[in-house]
């Protein structure tokens, strides 16, 4: 466990407790102070106060700057840095964070407002703080009893609850007090990884903690990990591996078994990674990957990865296998990461050497062992570009790394492979290719009743979530009718983004980024296209947004969120880090697509759902359009192999646990000229078998029959 966790954090947090305690009865020149951290930094001051007319703050609160769920990696270390300087803290600075519990940003003050809050809140706060920490370093009864008391206050105010309270007491004593945030209190409570004895000596948390049952837990756990036969030692190592293990609980009962409860204080379990992956030495095997569809890291010589309970069996495997006594600690961890962390809908880029990217794609299955076949421990991975990128920072030079807490370096990424780039040509409208109803009709499969529908509703309603199961074309849809429904095929008036867990306002409106020098406001992708179509009001524009469900939409949209209505259109509001007026034109439609059969995802919330109309997209198998290219492909094989996938749609229907909208869409058979045995095989294997796999994960025996079938359909 020690040897998984930076914990220089500590030190510095511990410092700058006690430098806090001096501006007790020195507290504006505290507010100076901070207000100078984000002059230094060129950071926007958060609104610490109504008007951010700051008079007064707590040194809880002075903490929560610098651990937000929302605050990335380098601001963060930005803030330290200027803390550091302005308070002469002498502790290495850090740059990991395990084990430190966030909170909200919009709780992010341990008080209310002026008007809401009363007369002795922020006292009692500073007097909460000085007694912690007295009681931190001497734990007499007359320090735990000023504790219980002042505990007892703070906890009583509105605003601060159980996981607020002693994340923020867990932050300036570590190694004294338990963060019990609702994954620690998960993992202590629920988990199984505490034993019976010691979870009955606890009471039980239902509703705010008293001081007293705070005090009691911190003292049974204390006992508990201080016996010899238990691997934590700590509370910091408990905070550690209350998140590691409810991640990788998650990740193996993907919302079926246990569903671990997260709130304002926990880190995102769903959140989306980023991978840097290399496939072999000077990328071998990359070929064969982006060709069939996957990706693999060796060390097939374990077998079937997914057997090992943990990193330790895995290196006592690999010391037997080679006899000797080497660490393997990178690549036990590569494998680990790979067999557990890595989830379906990460992206995953691809390097060669030491600054090259060569391509990029989606994690579409968990991961699957086949020791028949020449990648035995593989993931299937849908590669979106192959080619070859330079890039100025060099990627660690490991088989895998997760570069998710870089955000600069995946940020750089995006711009150099432009994930989200738009197809500007150097053509005049007179050039561009026509492209209606009829055209439309040729390309998708869709009949035009159901077309005309479509294209009347996003007329009225301006805003439309195509909905449907996973292949029904939803995305290929999106992109011709926005072509139809302007009669010409302009690139230029159709952009596309793809939301994830990490997409924000300041991706899409505007926010700061970091520069060589500093930090500039830069545009967002949806205010540059507002302000393109602005000035070309005669003309329709089409923004598509792919997996909408999967971002924080109140996060990304803020104030935007009422400007998108139909009725709404061309309101003016103050936008957030620009002092200008912004709306959104009228000739500007939204397009979103979700998955239903996604289980990971939230339902959308009503204020979302009443401002886009829902459109649900089938299956096209039956269309007279799928019907014709079926008779021009003429392949027996082609057609027992649909017939046989109308027959498992039938039973996916009747499921209750699926139905409609997990059915298997038209998408994954289209575009294909000449039928071969390998084609259908690998549709089969790669994209079908995976699919129903996740289906019917807890059905093996029903997996392994309809594999058979649709093995046997084209044999």
């Amino acid at each position: 466990m020690k040897s998984a966790i930076d914990i220089t954090w500590v030190d510095f947090y511990k410092e700058l407790a006690v430098k806090l305690l001096d501006y007790h009865e020195n507290r504006k020149e505290l507010i100076e102070k901070v207000k100078k951290i984000y002059k230094m930094t060129e950071i926007k001051l958060p609104t610490l106060e109504r008007n951010n007319d700051l008079t007064d703050i707590d040194p809880f609160t002075v903490f929560a700057l610098f651990n937000k769920s929302s605050f990335n990696l380098s601001n963060k270390i930005k803030v330290l840095e200027a803390i550091a300087e302005l308070f002469e803290i002498k502790a290495d600075l850090p740059n990991s964070f395990d084990s430190v519990p966030t909170i909200n940003n919009m709780g992010a003050t341990f008080y209310y407002f002026k008007g809401d809050r009363n007369k002795n809140d922020i006292d009692e706060l500073w007097m909460l703080f000085k007694a912690a920490l007295v009681y931190a370093k001497n734990p007499t009864p007359t320090s735990q009893e000023k504790f219980i008391e002042y505990f007892d206050k703070v906890m009583s105010k509105k605003g601060i609850h159980n996981s607020k309270l002693t994340s923020g007491l867990y932050w300036i004593a570590p190694e004294k007090f338990v963060n019990l945030d609702s994954r620690s209190r998960w993992y202590i409570y629920e988990s199984g990884e505490i034993t019976d004895e010691i979870i009955n000596k606890l009471p039980r948390i239902n509703g705010k903690l008293s001081g007293e049952e705070y005090i009691e837990i911190i003292v049974n756990i204390q006992d508990y990990l201080s016996n010899e036969e238990t691997i934590i030692e700590n509370f910091i190592e408990l905070s550690y591996d209350a998140w590691f293990y409810s991640e990788k609980i998650n990740l193996q009962k993907k919302n079926k078994d246990i569903e671990i409860e997260t709130t304002d204080a926990d880190k995102d379990v769903e959140s989306l990674n980023y991978w840097m992956f290399s496939p072999g030495s000077q990328a071998v095997n990359w070929d064969v990957f982006y060709k069939k569809g996957l990706m693999s890291i060796g060390w097939e010589e374990l077998e079937d990865f997914s057997m090992y309970t943990s990193r330790g069996d895995m290196k006592e495997k690999l010391q037997e296998i080679n006899g000797n006594t080497n660490s393997y600690i990178n690549i036990t961890n590569a494998i680990w990461q790979f067999t557990n962390e890595m989830k379906i809908g990460d992206i995953v880029y691809v390097k060669k050497g030491q600054n090259k990217i060569i391509g990029w794609g989606i994690v579409t299955s968990e991961h699957q062992y086949n020791p028949n076949q020449e990648f035995k421990n593989i993931r299937t991975v849908d590669w979106k570009d192959n080619g070859e990128w330079i890039t100025s920072i060099k990627p660690a030079p490991k088989t895998l790394t997760n570069i998710t807490p870089y955000n600069d370096f995946v940020e750089n990424l995006k711009i150099l492979l432009e994930e989200d780039k738009i197809d500007i040509e150097n053509e005049t409208e007179a050039s561009l290719p026509d492209y209606d109803k009829d055209q439309f009709l040729d390309e998708v499969f869709m009949e035009e009743e159901n077309y005309s529908k479509l294209v009347n509703l996003v007329r009225k309603k301006r805003n439309v979530i195509l909905q449907g199961a996973p292949g029904v074309g939803k995305t290929f849809v999106a992109k011709r009718l926005a072509y139809s429904m302007m009669g010409v095929k302009d690139k230029n008036r159709v952009q596309m983004v793809q939301f994830h867990q990490n997409y924000s306002y300041e991706d899409f409106v505007m926010g700061f980024r970091p520069t060589e020098s500093g930090f500039e406001l830069r545009k967002g992708t949806f205010y540059n296209f507002c302000k393109r179509a602005e000035s070309d009001i005669e003309n329709d524009y089409f923004f598509i947004i792919d997996e909408i469900n999967r971002g924080n939409l109140s996060k990304i949209l803020g104030e935007l969120f009422m400007l998108i209505e139909n009725d709404k259109r061309g309101t003016e509001l103050q936008l957030l880090y620009a002092d200008e007026k912004f709306s959104v034109p009228e000739n500007i439609y939204i397009l979103g697509m979700m998955n239903t059969a996604d289980r990971s995802l939230a339902m959308l919330d009503y204020a979302l759902r009443r401002r886009f109309a829902f459109y649900n997209m089938t299956t096209g198998f039956l269309t007279t359009g799928f019907k014709s290219y079926q008779e021009k492909l003429a392949s027996a094989k082609f057609d027992s192999l649909i017939r046989c996938i109308l027959n498992l749609n039938s039973e996916i229907n009747r499921d209750e646990s699926l139905g409609e909208g997990f059915i298997i869409g038209h998408s994954y058979f289209c575009n294909l000229s000449n039928v071969t045995d390998d084609e259908l095989e690998n549709i089969i294997e790669y994209e079908i078998i995976p699919l129903i796999n996740e289906y019917w994960f807890d059905e093996p025996d029903k997996v392994a029959s309809w594999s058979e079938k649709l093995r046997g359909s084209i044999q």
